[in-house]
C-alpha cells in the first residue's frame, strides 16, 4: 500500500537515493532527492562503502526526519546498511529493480544535473564538501517547469514550514 503513495508522487518525504562516482573510482558523492519537492542533497565520501553511505546519508536527512517516509535505493552493494537507516530514520526502505532505473529516474536526473559541477572525466576525491554544497545550493534554487518554475527550495520550505536558511546549515 505505501508503495502506491511513493509512485503517486503526492506525498512529501519518498527520497531516492544513489552515488555518483568519480573517475577511476576516486571519491564518490552519495546522493539524495525528494519526489514532489525535488529538493537535493549529495555528501562527499571518500569510498563507495556501505558504512561511510549509512553514515552519510544519516547525517543529511536526520534534521528532516518527520518527511523522510520511504528512501528507494539502486541495488549497489553500498546499500546495505539500508536496516540502519531505516531504523534510525524511522521510514521504509525500497530497492529498485535491477537495471530499471527509471525507477529512481528523479534522481537519476539529479545527477546529472550534478554532473554539470562534476564531470565523468573527472576525479571526486579532490571535490570539498564546501563545493558539492554550493552546486546542490544552486540546483536546489533553479526554477523547474514541473514546480510551476517555483524552485525545489521554495517548495520544501512551503510544505514543511521550514526556513532552510536560517533550520539547517548545508
Amino acid at each position: 500500500m505505501a508503495r502506491l503513495v511513493v509512485d503517486d508522487k503526492t506525498r512529501l518525504g519518498d527520497w531516492e537515493a544513489d552515488t555518483v562516482i568519480g573517475k577511476g573510482h576516486r571519491g564518490v558523492l552519495v546522493t539524495l532527492t525528494e519526489r514532489v519537492s525535488k529538493l537535493n542533497f549529495a555528501v562527499s565520501i571518500m569510498r563507495k562503502e556501505p558504512e561511510l553511505t549509512k553514515d552519510a546519508i544519516i547525517e543529511v536527512l536526520t534534521p528532516f526526519k518527520q518527511w523522510v517516509h520511504t528512501i528507494t535505493f539502486d541495488n549497489g552493494r553500498e546499500f546495505c546498511g539500508h536496516q540502519a537507516i531505516a531504523k534510525t530514520l524511522g521510514c521504509s526502505t525500497y530497492f529498485a529493480k535491477p537495471y530499471h532505473s527509471w525507477q529512481r529516474g528523479l534522481n537519476e536526473n539529479h545527477n546529472g544535473l550534478l554532473r554539470q559541477y562534476f564531470p565523468k572525466n573527472e576525479p571526486l576525491d579532490t571535490v570539498t564538501q564546501e563545493e558539492v554544497d554550493s552546486a546542490i545550493t544552486a540546483l536546489n534554487h533553479r526554477p523547474r517547469k514541473t514546480l510551476n518554475y517555483k524552485t525545489p527550495w521554495e517548495v520544501f520550505c512551503k510544505m514543511t514550514g521550514m526556513n532552510l536558511n536560517t533550520e539547517v546549515s548545508q
